[in-house]
């Protein structure tokens, strides 16, 4: 078995730990899917793979939150800490909104 690119830590917080691969969020069908880099978070607008193989194929882990490898349900609110130093809140109850993705805290190396 291979080692993930994230870790699960606490009950909602995410932590990216492979620059090879981008993660692509799932909280539910309704919600935006988000793309992690090693550069921050955003939207994700393109097609969602339809399996964790098609996601490896294009370089990105699918990390659905509701599964119980993860969190094993919705999460409202989730922190997200990458590979340059910050650490991102997603607070899906304010999707649509310039809320919906913002830096919670920076870190500095």
């Amino acid at each position: 078995m291979t080692e993930k690119p994230f870790l699960v830590s606490g009950r909602n917080t995410l932590i990216h730990k492979v620059r090879k691969y981008d993660l692509l969020i799932i909280n539910n069908e309704e919600k935006p899917a988000v793309l992690v880099t090693f550069r921050g978070l955003k939207i994700y607008e393109g097609k969602i793979p339809e399996n964790k193989r098609d996601a490896k194929m294009m370089d990105m882990e699918l990390v659905d939150l509701t599964s119980g490898e993860v969190f094993g349900d919705e999460k409202t609110l989730v922190f997200i800490q990458t590979l340059n130093g910050k650490e991102y809140k997603v607070d899906y109850s304010k999707s649509g909104t310039r809320s919906f993705i913002t830096v919670h805290q920076e870190s500095f190396f």
